[in-house]
């Protein structure tokens, strides 16, 4: 009897601990959501790797979970029966982070709350997005240029293009080296200006904290680093 007393609690200690095999947490909401299938996920390599999934059957809310060792970008993957796909990029850190959409506007409508790193992330997002409302005002500038034949007007458009697209870049170079505390600048440096200039490259590299340099995506600036050396 008291074998199966302690065998009994062994297992549930076992199931216990696997429950909690996890220190990050992801809570979702997406409005209109009655059928589909939600996957967190991580990048590896060229490979995503699913960490978590869940069917979702009736009910808009749903809870995934992983294990970070260090904060990291991680995606949320809608796959609806339709065929209807979606994906919402974010930063994600020990503990919850909580993200809102809509089924009709998954990737756009996204609201995230959770990580310092996120909070950083949407700062840096923020101004892109002026940058990119620009970029779309001189496409159709072009457009009716050209359509006019104004050589002209056509031939500016595109030094101002040319103009915005390195402001772009010296606004992602500035962002990071002003903000050395945070794995949001080296992750910038790899995803957003891998083909910047070395000098700039290393610019970012030396301006972060130590512990950043040696993060994930420190260490992937400076291996990029080192491989443009070579080159």
């Amino acid at each position: 009897m008291k074998y199966c007393i302690a065998l009994v609690l062994g297992l549930m200690l076992i199931s216990c601990g696997k429950e909690e095999q996890h220190d990050f947490t992801l809570k979702g909401h997406v409005k209109g959501l009655k059928k589909g299938t939600v996957y967190l996920q991580k990048q590896q390599d060229s490979l995503m790797i699913t960490l978590d999934s869940l069917a979702i059957n009736g009910t808009p809310d749903f809870e995934l979970h992983a294990q970070l060792e260090e904060p990291e970008i991680l995606f949320l993957k809608l796959h609806k029966n339709d065929n209807q796909d979606g994906t919402i990029v974010f930063f994600a850190d020990k503990g919850i982070t909580t993200i809102q959409s809509t089924l009709k506007n998954f990737n756009y409508d996204a609201k995230i709350q959770g990580s310092e790193q996120q909070a950083t992330l949407d700062e840096y997002l923020v101004m892109m997005s002026k940058f990119n409302d620009k970029n779309l005002d001189m496409i159709k500038e072009s457009l009716e240029s050209q359509k006019e034949n104004d050589t002209v007007r056509t031939a500016t458009l595109e030094k101002d293009f040319d103009n915005l697209i390195k402001r772009k870049y010296l606004y992602t170079i500035n962002f990071a080296v002003n903000h050395p505390d945070s794995e949001v600048s080296p992750y910038l440096a790899i995803s957003e200006v891998a083909n910047t200039s070395l000098k700039f490259l290393e610019e970012i590299y030396n301006a972060l904290d130590e512990d950043i340099q040696v993060s994930k995506y420190g260490v992937q600036l400076k291996e990029l680093i080192e491989k443009r050396k070579l080159n």
